[in-house]
């Protein structure tokens, strides 16, 4: 089977590594991909859909996976269905539930699927008198996509003031800001739940947690992703029965009620409430850096759940997950990220590390400086260990031995679960 991945992040690169376990995998490219892509995969320049099709059908490729929520937006799959080629991801339509918070919350609120109460203005001064009217918390979002930087938690009105003037006046998303929603806070735990879907039934993946914040203690700016880690114990077996029962099956029959079916990764942004899980915020495919650590303890073959999926037949037995064992992902970060960072920096240390697992994000491989740094989240670091605490200690050790010019990261990734797993 030739495979053909999208995107250049670490969760395309962790993507490319398991199916590269796959016995059916002979082949893999990825476009564009990254430094540590190049190790396992080739790497080709296109991007435009249209070329990436044409790629596809010339290169007898028999599966495409779609990483990056921008091409979904854009019709990806649309196109690749329509020239015959199997792709796993979800259509345009049905990609709305991640490129269109307006259009995801009032499909929630359509379906009974539990989320903040919300309104959504594509008129600032009225956004801005609304918050005055309700105050602090709130949350404001950009309507489209943002790199996952488009939310504000806000714990002040001139905060959430601010946020809107930056989306709708200063345009700093974009046309994306174009639109905003406004959000009452949920308070809680956030979780992440991810799963392979087939238009179907949807078959939930491990769960995770993030690290959005760019500080140490949740401090700072949102990023893509400091670090993560999975599974978490804040997803209790009865949590997961009513995230499944709740939102993640009700979810999958409203889309086909909608004539969207929903084919691909769904991603579940969720606050543990104490009436219960809800919904933050949908994603249509591979969270990231949530795959860095999700993929490593499954034990089944990607490959043919990919094909099984984008075939409509999935089979909840197929897919199985190892046990008694947590990933824990630290995320290294260009210096100044998530604002404006260097590149072209020199990695160092890499060659060192023995227990980790690494998957590149933001690298570039050099005929002059070797590999270099190439974005803002440069390195995902995975240590998989038999518990919560060996799995902080082992990527810790090795997070140690690289190095670049500007390095930062966080230093408390899955704090809060070791504090759960010392007070059993």
């Amino acid at each position: 089977m030739k495979v053909l991945i999208i995107g250049n992040g670490g969760r395309e690169h962790a993507i490319a590594w398991k199916l590269a376990q796959s016995p059916q995998v002979s082949k893999i490219y990825c476009s564009p991909g990254n430094g540590g892509t190049a190790a396992i995969a080739e790497n080709i320049s296109f991007q435009n859909i249209h070329v990436l099709t044409e790629f596809a059908i010339n290169h007898g490729i028999d599966l495409t996976v779609v990483g990056p929520e921008a091409y979904l937006a854009d019709g990806i799959v649309d196109v690749f269905q329509k020239a015959g080629l199997c792709v796993y991801g979800p259509t345009k339509l049905a990609a709305r539930l991640e490129s269109s918070k307006a259009f995801s919350k009032a499909f929630m609120k359509k379906y009974n699927i539990p989320t903040a109460k919300f309104e959504s203005f594509s008129d600032a001064e009225s956004a801005k008198a609304y918050i005055r009217q309700v105050g602090a918390p709130i949350v404001v979002k950009a309507d489209g996509l943002a790199a996952g930087k488009g939310v504000v938690v806000a714990f002040d009105v001139e905060t959430a003031l601010k946020a809107v003037d930056d989306m709708m006046t200063a345009k700093i998303f974009g046309e994306s800001g174009a639109t905003v929603v406004i959000e009452e806070y949920l308070e809680g735990e956030e979780a992440s739940l991810l799963a392979f879907c087939d238009g179907n039934i949807g078959i939930p993946m491990i769960p995770a947690q993030d690290h959005k914040r760019i500080g140490d203690g949740d401090t700072g700016p949102n990023t893509g992703g400091m670090g993560t880690y999975a599974p978490t114990s804040a997803v209790t077996p009865d949590v997961m029965e009513r995230i499944v029962n709740e939102i993640l099956n009700p979810t999958l029959k409203a889309m086909a009620l909608e004539g969207t079916p929903f084919v691909g990764t769904l991603f579940l942004g969720l606050m543990l409430t104490k009436t219960g899980p809800k919904v933050i915020e949908y994603n249509v495919r591979f969270g990231d850096p949530e795959t860095q650590v999700v993929l490593p303890l499954l034990d089944s073959d990607l490959a043919q759940v990919f094909k099984d999926a984008a075939n409509g037949c999935l089979d909840p037995k197929s897919v199985r997950w190892k046990q008694d064992q947590v990933a824990v992902c630290v995320v290294l970060a260009s210096g100044g990220y998530p604002g404006a960072y260097q590149t072209g920096i020199t990695i160092d240390g890499l060659d060192t590390i023995q227990n980790s697992l690494v998957f590149h994000a933001g690298t570039k491989q050099t005929a002059d400086q070797g590999l270099v740094t190439a974005g803002g989240r440069v390195l995902n670091i995975v240590h998989v260990g038999e518990n919560i605490q060996s799995a902080i200690e082992g990527v810790y050790a090795d997070v140690e031995k690289v190095h670049f010019e500007g390095m930062i990261y966080r230093k408390d990734i899955a704090r809060r679960e070791l504090n759960r797993y010392i007070k059993k």
